[in-house]
């Protein structure tokens, strides 16, 4: 289990440059391993913390993704800062927040982080945030930031209020 949180921040999202393998040197929401102990929510502010330095205030859950190829499933919460303050934490090397038609599409770093990013643009522009479920579909060999190395399935998009 991955959680992690959707800061929003001034009608911007944080993103934090990873300083650690997989993917490093690529942009990616605060998120890791659930720890034993740990509600979901939970983890994902402690992630937040871990990656950036930030303190979050979770809002709502936004998004489920489930990637069967890996055996993973991620939970990510929408969630904003409690004071405007953050840096890198060990495993970031960079933290930045970045309006919506700033996101760094080319150099994120998972698929479900892309998806993830697409889902919140689209409900933005919609005027309606949901939650969604929805299955990623791993290309056998495709790396994790591979753009096209996926397929999205059995998407499930819920009203919140």
């Amino acid at each position: 289990m991955v959680v992690g949180c959707l800061v929003e921040h001034d009608d911007k999202v944080l993103l934090c440059k990873r300083n650690i393998e997989p993917s490093h040197g690529l942009w990616t929401l605060p998120a890791g391993y659930l720890e034993v102990g740990e509600s979901a929510a939970d983890g994902a502010t402690r992630e937040t913390l871990e990656e950036a330095l930030a303190e979050v205030e979770v809002i709502s859950p936004f998004a489920q993704l489930d990637i069967p190829r890996i055996g993973q499933s991620y939970i990510i919460f929408r969630a904003k800062l409690k004071k405007p303050q953050f840096s890198p934490g060990l495993e970031s090397s960079e933290c930045a927040l970045f309006g919506l038609d700033e996101i760094p599409f080319d150099s994120l770093a998972f698929s479900s982080i892309i998806v993830t990013l697409k889902l919140y643009i689209e409900d933005i522009k919609a005027g309606n945030i949901k939650f969604h479920y929805c299955i990623i579909n791993k290309r056998a060999g495709a790396s994790p930031s591979d753009p096209n190395g996926f397929s999205v399935d059995s998407r499930l998009d819920c009203q919140t209020r």
